[in-house]
């Protein structure tokens, strides 16, 4: 794809009717506020990951020495 050559400032840009107000320089886009944290996991979130990463690992075992 061909560049076209820079010829000048770009053009002026114009307000569109019913839009919020332009940010100013320097300023961020507000949005709206993080969600606080999950609850921490529960002891039978636990033992299923313990359980699953017992499954991989002797998975793994077994197709290594298997």
């Amino acid at each position: 794809m061909r560049e076209r050559p820079h010829d000048g400032p770009l053009p002026a840009a114009y307000p569109v009717s019913g839009a919020p107000p332009r940010q100013p320089d320097g300023d961020r886009v507000p949005c709206p506020p993080r969600h606080p944290e999950g609850a921490p996991p529960t002891r039978r979130q636990y033992a299923y990951g313990l359980a699953v990463a017992l499954a991989v690992l002797v998975l793994l075992l077994l197709g290594i020495f298997g």
